[in-house]
C-alpha cells in the first residue's frame, strides 16, 4: 500500500465519510451517510425491519427523505396502505422530508431540486437509481431495504470501495443529441455489466458542455451499466445549480492527477447520433439511422431519467403546432411539482394538451408498469425511462424502446420511431 498514491473522487468521498485519510479499492468499510432515502415500494419493507431493531428514534430526522412516488397518487388500496405506513412513520419519528401528493415529485428529480443532496455527500437509497445524485458530485448508491433500515437507525452503511472507470467524451454534440444519447451509446458499447460494482467518472469536453439536466440523466443510468455510482466533477455549472438550493455546507472532491483507474474509455461524442435502445436491454442501443420502420402505440416522456425542465422544453419544441399521431397515446410526466408549475406558467402545458398528449401529475407510474400507461400484449412504447426489460411497462409480450425526449416526441407525431430531424 502506498500512502501517497493518488486517489479517485470515489475514494476521497468514501474516506472522508469513514473518518480516514484514505481508503483502498476492495476494502470493506462503514460510511456515514448524509442522506438516507426510500420510496413507497421500498420504505414499507425498511420500516418493518427498522421495528425489529428495537430503537426508539432515527439517527437524524433531517437526513432521511421519504417519497411515495411509484404508485402515488395511490392507484389502489394496497398502494394507499403503503403510503399510509410511510406517512405514519414520518410523523412518529419527526421526519420532515416527507413529500406526498401536492408536494411530491419523482424522488431522483425532487431531492436535487430541494437541495437535499449536495457535492461530496454520501447518499444511500432503497432504489437502484439513487446513483442520479452523482451529477452534483455526490457518491450516491442504491441498497436493499434492510440496509436502509439500519442506515435510518444508525446513519451508517457498509460497502466495498469500488474501482473506477473513467469515460472521456470528446468533441461537440450533434443537434438533438443529449445526455440520454450519450449514456445509451455508452451502455451499448460496454454492456449492462461493463462497469459492474465500479464507480464511473464522466469527463471530457462534451460533458463540460452538458446541462445539469443532461448530467442527471447520465448519472441516473450508470446503474444500467452495473455501476455502483456515476460521478461528475463539480464545475461552475454544478456550483451555480447548488448555490440556489443548498441549505447546509458541503465539500467538493476531485480525483487526483495520476489516480489509478480500472479502465479509461475514450468516446468520440461528435460521432454519436440520437440513440434508441431496442427491447429488452438498455445495452441494445442503435443509432437512429439504423432503427428501421418500427410502428408504435405509446410514447412516455418523463421519469427520474428525463422528466426535468429541459426535457419537457425539448419535447414541447417538437410537439408545438403538431398533433400526436391518431394511433399513438402520448403521456407527459413532469418530474416534480415545480417543473409542472413551470410548464403551466410558460405555456408548455398548453402545447402538450393542444398536441393531443396527456399531462400527468409527477409519478413514476408507467416506468415500472405501475399505472398511467400500462402496455397490453403486443404493444410498443417509445419511452424516456431507463429500463426496457421484459414486462417492464406491462404485458410480457409488450416492447419498450428507450430514447431521449426529442426522439420520443418526434415518434409521437410520426407514429413510428422517428428522427427529430425528419420534422
Amino acid at each position: 500500500m502506498n500512502d501517497n498514491a493518488p486517489l479517485t473522487m470515489a475514494q476521497k468521498i468514501l474516506a472522508a465519510h469513514s473518518g480516514r485519510e484514505r481508503v483502498e479499492v476492495g476494502e470493506l468499510i462503514e460510511v456515514n451517510a448524509d442522506m438516507v432515502l426510500a420510496n413507497d415500494i421500498t420504505a414499507p419493507i425498511a420500516i418493518l425491519e427498522f421495528a425489529k431493531l428495537g430503537v426508539d428514534r432515527v439517527f437524524d430526522p433531517e437526513r432521511i427523505t421519504l417519497v411515495p412516488d411509484h404508485f402515488a397518487p395511490n392507484k389502489d388500496i394496497k398502494s394507499a396502505e403503503q403510503c399510509k405506513q410511510m406517512r405514519e412513520f414520518a410523523h412518529k419519528y419527526g421526519i420532515r422530508n416527507y413529500f406526498e401528493v401536492g408536494r411530491m415529485g419523482i424522488e431522483h428529480a425532487l431531492l436535487p431540486e430541494m437541495g437535499l443532496v449536495l457535492p461530496g455527500d454520501v447518499v444511500v437509497g432503497a432504489d437502484s437509481h439513487t446513483c442520479t445524485y452523482g451529477a452534483v458530485g455526490a457518491f450516491a448508491t442504491g441498497m436493499g431495504s434492510t440496509d436502509i433500515a439500519v442506515a435510518m437507525a444508525t446513519g451508517q452503511a457498509w460497502m466495498r470501495v469500488p474501482e473506477t472507470t473513467r469515460i472521456v467524451y470528446h468533441g461537440a454534440l450533434r443537434p438533438w443529441v443529449g445526455g440520454k444519447d450519450l449514456i445509451l451509446h455508452t451502455i451499448g458499447r460496454i454492456g449492462v455489466e461493463g462497469a459492474r460494482y465500479r464507480a464511473i467518472e464522466f469527463v471530457g469536453a462534451a460533458i463540460d458542455a452538458l446541462s445539469m439536466d443532461g448530467r442527471f440523466t447520465m448519472a441516473n443510468m450508470a446503474i444500467e451499466a452495473g455501476a455502483k455510482a456515476g460521478l461528475f466533477h463539480v464545475d461552475d455549472k454544478t456550483e451555480a445549480y447548488v448555490a440556489e438550493r443548498a441549505k447546509r455546507p458541503y465539500t467538493v472532491y476531485a480525483s487526483d492527477p495520476g489516480a489509478a483507474y480500472a479502465e479509461v474509455i475514450e468516446i468520440d461524442a461528435a460521432a454519436i447520433e440520437p440513440q434508441v435502445s431496442f427491447p429488452h436491454l438498455p445495452s441494445n442501443a442503435r443509432p437512429i439511422s439504423q432503427v428501421g420502420d418500427v410502428i408504435i402505440d405509446q410514447v412516455v416522456i418523463g421519469s427520474c431519467t428525463n422528466g426535468r425542465w429541459t426535457d419537457l422544453v425539448e419535447a414541447a419544441g417538437i410537439l408545438r403546432g403538431r398533433q400526436v399521431h391518431p394511433n399513438v397515446r402520448c403521456i407527459v410526466i413532469p418530474g416534480t411539482q415545480a417543473i409542472y408549475l413551470q410548464a403551466v406558467r410558460e405555456g408548455l402545458a398548453e402545447v402538450f394538451v393542444e398536441a393531443g398528449a396527456v399531462l400527468s401529475t409527477p409519478t413514476c407510474g408507467p416506468c415500472l408498469g405501475g399505472y398511467m400507461g400500462v402496455l397490453a400484449e403486443g404493444e410498443r412504447c417509445v419511452s424516456t425511462t431507463n429500463r426496457n426489460f421484459v414486462g417492464r411497462m406491462g404485458h410480457v409480450k409488450s416492447e419498450v424502446y428507450l430514447a431521449g425526449p426529442a426522439v420520443a416526441a418526434a415518434s409521437a407525431v410520426v407514429g413510428r420511431i422517428a428522427d427529430p430531424a425528419e420534422l
